[in-house]
């Protein structure tokens, strides 16, 4: 070995040294810069806020209020997040959210009150309010597949028609009548924070995410909003599967207006009203792009909680309820203005 080997040795040494700990670097910086790390401070600064400004915000019996107001959002959210994949969109989750719930509530009434057992009448109901959520999410997608029709269109139609024949059924009074055995579920509490059916909204989350990032369903419906021509070619029935994803999304409407129903005892025609816009919120916040083809289920979940943590603590600090869609409004057109940027630097930075 020569002498000056030493000096050069080190001095790769040294040169690798700084490499590592610039790709050190890069990783911690790439880890704080993800969409869910951003969105995950963002919540922790927005709980902070109103703790100081309210301390019962950080209670765990507020924690479980919190988490009964996200339960249905994140229900209705999950579905959306699929149909914003495809570069879609759902506006009647809300409406289908109430019909669903007031046909549960109307089932179960009738059935108990012509001497059916309680778990019998509740099944029913609940077979009855899934049954309607699907067939409007069918609806959905065989009038964009079949008749043509932008999303946007085609379940705005379906968002009226909804909301009106919840009016009609009900005549625009709630539901009740129902077995305690209903109420009962809905407010049993474990800790002063979860619930049955809360517990149950988790596994379908959990579920919805693994279908979304793991299995075949998934990677079509992210081809199909990545590029549907591209999707036809590589051999992906683009039809049969938007109408699966929009029959998704009117499942989980249903799921979530038998939790409001199981919540409130009783189906209110109005109990999905203005949860459309809350849905995508949620899932436009948490970075599914309304151009498709991008969307994680965390991100979802997190904008979730950010929404409903937001209108919670609004009222918690004596904010009027009116302002809440203004709020949420004004999310959503932040969240895609942050879109729209993040388009054109990547535009740029492929042309560059």
């Amino acid at each position: 070995m020569t002498q000056g080997d030493g000096p050069a040795r080190a001095g790769s040494a040294s040169t690798g040294t700084g490499r590592g700990a610039s790709a050190s670097g890069s990783q911690v910086k790439g880890v704080l810069l993800r969409q869910e790390t951003i969105l995950f401070g963002v919540l922790v600064a927005m709980v902070a806020f109103f703790t100081v400004l309210n301390p019962l915000f950080f209670s765990t019996h507020a924690l479980g209020n919190v988490l009964q107001d996200w339960a249905p959002v994140m229900l209705l959210a999950i579905g959306q997040t699929y149909v914003i994949v495809t570069a879609g969109i759902d506006l009647s989750v809300g409406s289908t959210l109430g019909l669903s719930g007031v046909s549960a509530a109307l089932t179960i009434r009738a059935l108990t009150e012509g001497g059916t057992s309680p778990a019998m009448a509740i099944t029913a109901g609940f077979v009855v309010a899934i049954a309607v959520g699907v067939t409007v999410g069918l609806v959905n997608g065989l009038l964009i597949v079949k008749a043509k029709l932008a999303p946007f269109i085609a379940t705005l139609a379906t968002m009226g028609a909804g909301a009106g024949l919840t009016l009609v059924v009900t005549r625009g009074v709630q539901i009740a009548g129902g077995p305690r055995e209903v109420i009962t579920i809905g407010n049993t509490r474990i800790l002063d924070v979860l619930t049955p059916p809360l517990i149950g909204v988790l596994l379908v989350l959990v579920i919805a995410w693994v279908a979304l990032e793991q299995t075949r369903f998934g990677r079509w419906t992210y081809a199909i909003g990545s590029n549907d021509f591209a999707a036809r070619a590589a051999g992906i029935n683009v039809s049969g599967h938007l109408v699966k994803v929009y029959m998704l999304s009117g499942f989980m409407a249903a799921l979530a207006g038998l939790f409001v129903y199981i919540r409130l005892g009783s189906g209110s025609p109005t109990s999905g009203l203005g949860f459309e816009l809350n849905a995508i919120a949620a899932a436009v916040i948490g970075g599914t792009s309304l151009f498709g083809g991008t969307g994680k289920m965390i991100g979802t979940f997190l904008g979730a909680l950010i929404t409903t943590a937001v209108l919670s603590g609004l009222i918690l600090i004596g904010v009027a309820p009116y302002w809440q869609q203004v709020v949420v409004g004004v999310l959503i057109a932040v969240a895609v203005g942050l879109q729209h940027v993040n388009v054109g630097r990547s535009r740029g930075a492929k042309h560059g």
